[in-house]
């Protein structure tokens, strides 16, 4: 396990936890493509902070790499894609976003009803 607090270590743990988002944390550590590992990040993020909680892009980006902003763009759209099967909801405060709607700012994932 990596000795810096924050999203990586989050993801570590939630692997080993083996509960909600278990699967996801280990294909986002794991060694595959980075735009795969960077939207299983953004499910084992969601899934395991739960219904009470959300994410956010800039959380999955920086627990794949130290230099995380070039990936924050590529993770907004996953997020997009995510919502649009429905697996993910996306807010803004206390309202949902259309996922093909236009909006900036930032945004927060929370898990599917």
């Amino acid at each position: 396990m990596t000795d810096r607090p924050g999203p990586r270590r989050e993801l570590e743990r939630i692997r080993e936890g083996g509960g909600p988002g278990a699967a996801h944390a280990r294909e986002a550590l794991g060694a595959g493509p980075v735009p795969e590992r960077l939207r299983a990040a953004i499910l084992a993020l969601a899934l395991a902070r739960g219904e009470r909680s959300s994410t956010c892009p800039s959380d999955a980006a920086r627990a794949l790499a130290d230099e995380w902003r070039p990936l924050l763009p590529r993770a907004r759209e996953l997020a997009r894609e995510l919502a649009r099967g429905g697996e993910v909801r996306l807010t803004q405060g206390d309202r949902a976003l259309d996922p093909d709607g236009e909006w900036h700012g930032p945004i927060r994932i929370r898990p599917a009803r």
